[in-house]
């Protein structure tokens, strides 16, 4: 009767994840789709406490206490501009789980019962190990880049790929031979540290540019790794859980890749940002290629004011300002004029996917106002307006015209074909490709520098008195 019970639990608790993340694909419905996943999960926790197996609750309360408490915590005071670093590091703690679950199963099972598995588990375990070592050092990285706390340049020396082969190749003769003989405890602390090796060496190469793809990848790795575990410990729950996190990931790493119109293979081994060369006018050293027209908010109001349309296109700027509320403020002033806004929304805006859209719902900005790039493309010829706050290689042209730019051939917004370009930027420094952007330079931009909260607060003032 325990195991009906515990096997049906997982049953529905599987329903659940997979209705969650259905409905995480709309933002109408996405609250509820975590509500719904979060249910699905508690379920499956406390199947998993009824099972017989379980021995020592005091302890498990101890570290599910230790460990809401910490989440708790470092939730509440995370801010959005930060959220990348925080799933880098949930990541990693993932990954690092379970292969400290995978392991000590092995482990318990050959030093303490005197039993060696054979079949399935001992292949689960080398996996779980090698790729949640490789989760938990990558993740790692990738949180030192985003926090500065590194050089977010892609580290290179020579011989990398072919250091980064031979450990790569020692992993995968190590895993054969422990899955052939999982008595062999020596080798799998060498897998170990050759997992955990390979992950710091796997992510140095890596640009901060290319970070939120990598955060990713590593986040589906996790997921692997999970599933992975499931098969050890003979859990359907985590073997299910495991698998969507591990699919999902790979599938929203692919729509990265696309946004920005590079592969996969490109992001990990092309060392994205480590030398950029002179592209001539696109900048490719940093420098400025041109004059730029200075503006005041007042100044600007003035076009602003006589316009039909503006298109907002919100960057990490925005976000690091957190200026989502000054900018629903002007689009409100804005539509009181009769003025049509509205948002355009590049993939890879921010530092993670869908990191504009949920700045912008913190502020109650209608949905429908916030339009995606293929969308809104076609339309910034007719727009009379086109602010753009704190984005910078999304809407760098040089991704159209410059063969030779780091960026050639990625998808961009096309603000510059607007009658009016305003800019909004603290000062000239290049966006994360280290290029400078030609549009900064024509003869339809103009260039209001200063905090981005500020700047539009100012800016939303001098329009009402306009």
């Amino acid at each position: 009767m325990s195991g009906f019970l515990i096997n049906g639990s997982y049953l529905i608790a599987a329903v659940l994840f997979i209705v969650g993340l259905k409905m995480l694909s709309s933002p109408k419905t996405a609250p509820r789709g975590n509500q719904v996943a979060a249910i699905g999960m508690l379920i499956a926790v406390l199947a998993t406490l009824i099972n017989s197996e379980v021995v020592s609750y005091g302890w498990i309360f101890l570290g599910a206490l230790v460990g809401a408490g910490a989440g708790w915590f470092v939730a509440l005071r995370v801010a959005m501009t930060s959220m990348p670093q925080m799933v880098a590091l949930l990541n990693g703690l993932g990954g690092a789980a379970s292969a400290l679950v995978a392991s000590a199963d092995l482990v318990a099972s050959v030093s303490d019962k005197g039993i060696v598995p054979t079949g399935i588990v001992p292949t689960a375990v080398v996996l779980s190990v090698l790729i949640g070592g490789v989760t938990l050092t990558g993740s790692l990285v990738a949180f030192a880049k985003l926090q500065e706390l590194i050089s977010g340049s892609a580290v290179t020396y020579p011989g990398q790929q072919v250091v980064n082969a031979l450990i790569g190749a020692a992993c995968v003769v190590l895993c054969f031979m422990i899955a052939i003989d999982a008595s062999q405890l020596t080798l799998l602390w060498v897998l170990v540290g050759l997992g955990l090796l390979l992950g710091i060496l796997l992510v140095i190469p890596i640009g901060g540019a290319d970070m939120p793809v990598v955060i990713s990848l590593l986040n589906s790795y996790s997921g692997i790794a999970a599933c992975a575990t499931g098969f050890v410990l003979d859990n359907s729950a985590l073997v299910v859980c495991g698998a969507l996190v591990g699919a999902s990931g790979i599938i929203l790493t692919k729509i990265m890749c696309d946004a920005m119109n590079r592969s996969l293979t490109n992001v990990l081994f092309g060392a994205f940002g480590a030398v950029v060369e002179d592209t001539g006018g696109g900048g490719g050293d940093g420098q400025p290629q041109g004059n730029v027209k200075g503006y005041t908010p007042e100044d600007a109001a003035v076009i602003f004011s006589n316009s039909r349309s503006v298109v907002i296109v919100p960057g990490y700027g925005m976000a690091v300002a957190q200026a989502q509320h000054a900018v629903r403020d002007l689009a409100d002033t804005l539509s009181e004029k009769g003025v049509k806004v509205s948002y355009a929304i590049h993939p890879v805006a921010g530092r993670m996917p869908g990191h504009m859209n949920v700045l912008l719902a913190e502020a109650d900005v209608p949905y429908d106002q916030l339009i995606e790039m293929d969308e809104i493309n076609p339309q910034f010829s007719e727009t009379d307006v086109a602010l753009v706050l704190g984005a910078n290689d999304v809407v760098n042209p040089s991704a159209r015209s410059e063969k030779g730019s780091p960026i050639y051939g990625m998808p961009i917004l096309d603000v510059d074909k607007s009658t009016h370009v305003f800019v909004v930027k603290r000062s000239m420094n290049p966006g994360f490709a280290g290029i400078q952007n030609p549009l900064f330079f024509n003869d339809n931009t103009m260039m209001i520098f200063g905090d981005a909260k500020k700047t539009v607060i100012s800016l939303a003032e001098a329009v009402r008195s306009y």
